[in-house]
């Protein structure tokens, strides 16, 4: 009985306090979002301006890079990370433009957790694009690189469980959330792909 005078005795967090704890974590995660768009944003804006050093001390040095798209274009964004030639021998053909390929953001840059997304398109090549960047501790590790490719993000979750039956164990159930969707190819004909977060 003497340890459960003790234990009722610690006051337990008021409910204010609880809602400024989850009004913090929720401030903290806003705040690492924003970081992580200024370094996406600043990786943008070395490529542009042909800074390869500021673009090199944004990017892990073993960068993760994943493509899906026509693989005609799998070589642009890896030749600007490279600092080589965006125009490949093999594309010397009238079909293909002579200008580099340039990637410019054309939306609203969006962030969740550690991932951020891009999207836009390149009218000399007629090709959209998105990226999926992934920002940990203010670098640059992963991209995943989409051309001429629907995404959408889905976030997963708890969705509570449901009763199959009475008497019978309820089972699980996931809850599925579309957050975000590519708006460049939506009057294209192109695959779609869903990242989950």
């Amino acid at each position: 009985m003497f340890a459960w005078l003790l234990i009722s005795t610690v006051p337990m967090p008021s409910m204010m306090t609880m809602l400024k704890l989850a009004t913090n974590q929720a401030s903290l995660e806003e705040i690492e979002e924003e970081h992580n768009k200024r370094v996406v944003i600043a990786l943008y804006e070395a490529l542009a301006n042909k800074d390869i050093k500021t673009a090199h001390r944004l990017l892990a040095h073993d960068l993760e890079w994943w493509f899906h798209g026509p693989p005609i274009h799998q070589q642009h964004l890896m030749s600007l990370l490279t600092n080589q030639s965006t125009i490949p021998p093999s594309s010397s053909s009238s079909t293909r433009p002579s200008k580099s390929f340039i990637f410019h953001p054309i939306s609203n840059i969006v962030a969740f957790g550690s991932m951020v997304l891009v999207e836009g398109f390149n009218k000399d090549w007629n090709v959209s694009w998105v990226h999926a960047w992934t920002v940990t501790n203010g670098i640059i590790t992963q991209v995943k690189e989409y051309l001429n490719t629907s995404v959408t993000v889905t976030r997963f979750g708890d969705g509570g469980s449901i009763a199959s039956s009475p008497g019978i164990t309820s089972q699980p159930r996931a809850n599925c959330q579309n957050v975000w969707q590519s708006k460049v190819s939506d009057n294209k004909s192109v695959p779609g792909l869903v990242l989950a977060l």
